[in-house]
């Protein structure tokens, strides 16, 4: 019991950006504004350069998805001693699943099965594809990928660890904010595509970084999950699509 708690306390320590390994203390302040950057223990570097640093400097290193930044966020920043985890996880899926719901809307309003001539029943149908995509397509992302990443760790995943990786990859996939744009400029279908292109390299980073797993891993273990997704959404789609025929034909009548 004490090992596995000395594990679990070491996981949630501040990790240097540089190299990842755990540090107790990231800085010490002297007065207000008056600081000491530590350094590492291991390569000597200072351990975390970008509490001096501005949020679009972060931002900036997060886009070129920079390995440092990653271990910044995902272990110095979003902290289980100096944030509500719960809250910030909870936060996190509504977010996800808000965009990923606006996601299919965009795609069925290019595909030409959205718009103002369409009658109740087929908003009722569309909105009901959407929901089917969003929820059983992300439940069977997740369960792929979590069954994944134990493959590549060859041992059990706690309920704790699971929840680490779970927000890692919601806050990774933070490029789908700019689907907001289509709210004020159209844009054709493949800018999506490209967007789920940078969602998906940015959760590979992310799981690199909070499972200290090789690239060529994660790059397996979000590919398969996104093929398992995109399986399952398709399948879904044709199903729905023979219902609601089946109920127009009936309707007919």
């Amino acid at each position: 019991m004490q090992t596995g708690r000395a594990r679990e306390s070491k996981k949630m320590e501040p990790r240097c950006v540089e190299c990842g390994f755990p540090i107790k203390t990231l800085f010490v302040q002297y007065s207000p504004g008056n600081i000491r950057l530590m350094r590492c223990e291991n390569c000597k570097a200072v351990a975390d350069e970008y509490i001096e640093c501005e949020f679009m400097i972060i931002s900036i290193d997060l886009i070129l998805h920079k390995t440092k930044a990653y271990r910044h966020l995902l272990f110095n920043v979003i902290n289980q001693h100096t944030v509500n985890f719960e809250g910030s996880l909870w936060k996190s899926i509504f977010a996800f699943l808000l965009l990923d719901a606006y996601r299919s809307l965009l795609l069925k309003r290019n595909e030409g099965e959205w718009g103002s001539s369409m009658s109740f029943s087929s908003i009722v149908w569309t909105f009901q594809e959407i929901i089917v995509d969003v929820f059983v397509g992300n439940f069977v992302f997740l369960c792929i990928l979590l069954l994944s990443m134990r493959l590549v760790l060859n041992s059990t995943i706690q309920i704790s660890r699971c929840k680490d990786i779970l927000l890692a990859v919601l806050v990774s996939s933070y490029f789908k904010i700019f689907l907001i744009a289509t709210m004020v400029w159209e844009f054709p279908s493949s800018v999506i595509f490209i967007i789920d292109l940078f969602v998906l390299s940015s959760n590979t980073v992310a799981l690199k970084v909070i499972t200290d797993s090789t690239m060529n891993r994660c790059i397996a273990a979000c590919f398969c999950a996104q093929a398992a997704k995109l399986l399952v959404s398709q399948v879904s789609a044709r199903r729905l699509l023979r219902f609601e025929n089946i109920d127009r034909s009936f309707s007919l009548f």
